[in-house]
């Protein structure tokens, strides 16, 4: 194989990577209202063992704020942790959503 061809093969293997990360290509949508301060959702029952609560969070539909419950959810692996989301301002874009995630 000869070095042209082993150089596109990597960089092939490089930008199929990149791609495989949804966040690396997600469109950040910038809202210039700061949103309202969080709703204390009440918890129903844990479900069962294993279970974590996510809380709920303020997502903006194109016009407002619109509140998503939190709700009951089971890690995707063991000793996962869920990270909340939140919103994030950057400087005179406004601010964004940043999404919650297992880690």
């Amino acid at each position: 194989m000869n070095v042209t061809k082993l150089r596109f093969l990597a960089a092939a293997a490089v930008i199929a990577a990149s791609l495989g990360s949804s966040s690396a290509w997600a469109a950040r949508i910038y809202v210039n209202v700061a949103p309202p301060a969080p709703i204390v959702d009440v918890r129903p029952p844990v479900p069962g063992p294993g279970y974590v609560w996510v809380s709920g969070y303020h997502r903006w539909d194109g016009g407002s704020y619109v509140w998503v419950p939190g709700r009951w959810d089971t890690p995707p692996r063991r000793h996962a942790r869920w990270v909340e989301g939140r919103w994030r301002h950057h400087g005179h874009h406004g601010y964004y959503w940043e999404e919650g995630r297992w880690r």
